[in-house]
Formats: C-alpha cells, sequence, structure tokens
C-alpha cells in the first residue's frame, strides 16, 4: 500500500510545520527523514526494493514544494511525470532505521529535469536513483523554459553533469518497447 500518512507528512511539514523546510534555490539539497516501517519491509526485513522508490517520492515533493515548483503546477494546472530512471542499491536498510533522503537537480535540457534521490543511514549511502522528469500541461511535456520562467528563473542554465549524459546517451540506445516473438 502506498504510504499516504507519510506522504501527506511531509507535506504538511514542507508547507507548514518543519522550520529547517526553508525555500530552496534550484542548485540547494533537500533533505527528509523517514523512519523504516513495518509497511516498508520484506521478509529479510529490510527495506524492500520497490518501496524505496515509493518512498524517494516524499523527498522529490518536499524539494518540489521548497523550490517554488508546486506552487507553479497548481497556479497553471500543471502535472509531473517521471520519464525514466535508473537505481543503484549499496547497503541494506533495515526495520526502525531512521533514513534521510537526500534531493538535488543534477541537470536541465530543453524538455527535462534530471533530480537525483539518496538515501542515507547513519551517514553511509543505501541507494542512489537519477529520475528524467518532465513538467506536463495536457499530458504533455512542455519545455523546461517556460517553467524556468513561471518560476523567475529564465537565465538558468544547468548543463546536465557527465555522468548524466551518459545515462541520456544511453537510453537512446534503449530498445523500447522490446518486440514480441510471433
Amino acid at each position: 500500500m502506498y504510504p499516504y500518512l507519510r506522504y501527506t507528512k511531509s507535506i504538511v511539514d514542507a508547507f507548514i510545520t518543519n522550520k529547517k523546510a526553508q525555500p530552496l534555490a534550484f542548485d540547494q539539497v533537500s533533505e527528509v527523514t523517514v523512519r523504516c516501517s513495518i509497511t516498508d519491509i520484506d521478509p529479510m526485513f529490510e527495506m524492500n526494493n520497490g518501496r524505496v522508490l515509493t518512498v524517494y517520492d516524499i523527498g522529490r515533493t518536499d524539494f518540489i514544494i521548497r523550490t517554488g515548483l508546486a506552487k507553479q503546477l497548481l497556479k497553471n494546472r500543471w502535472g509531473m511525470v517521471v520519464a525514466g530512471c535508473t537505481i543503484q542499491y549499496r547497503n541494506r536498510i533495515r526495520l526502525f532505521d531512521k533514513v534521510t533522503i537526500k534531493t538535488q537537480l543534477v541537470g536541465i535540457d530543453e524538455r527535462w529535469l534530471y533530480l537525483e534521490h539518496s538515501m542515507w543511514v547513519k551517514g553511509k549511502p543505501c541507494s542512489s536513483v537519477l529520475l528524467r522528469t518532465g513538467v506536463t500541461k495536457g499530458g504533455k511535456v512542455i519545455e523546461t523554459a517556460k517553467v524556468l520562467k513561471a518560476l523567475g528563473e529564465p537565465n538558468l542554465v544547468m548543463s546536465p553533469e557527465p555522468w548524466v549524459q551518459e545515462w541520456i546517451a544511453s537510453n537512446k540506445d534503449h530498445r523500447w518497447p522490446p518486440m514480441a516473438k510471433d
């Protein structure tokens, strides 16, 4: 089940109650802390790999709210979509571990915002995910120039970092969708 209570709490914290939740510039890192709960674990008593991506939604939402993007999404009736991701796992997250989710923008191109999330327990990185995200209007991704203008940052240039550029290039070679054999 989706962690609606934690997700709602993160929205309230980002908007209202968390005194640390100061506005962020696009080049700053958002940090949110959650605890690995019984609904997050698999039979090995560690956070399920699929749940990791779901919990990253909490970090992304905090980043979107604190950078002012959420306000523009609502004002302009825009949506936000994840159009691709790649994830790496390094260390286990166990039941009741206190997890810090860090979120940062690692690149912008004409169409996409590239976000990196990472999860940390006791100062050790546990996982990292790179996301290709886009702002949508009427179900279609709009140009990032329009988004940046709405945010009051029309001149912001943040070319994707080299490792992100490699990922973008490799995705162009990805065969999609796989063809079924007759």
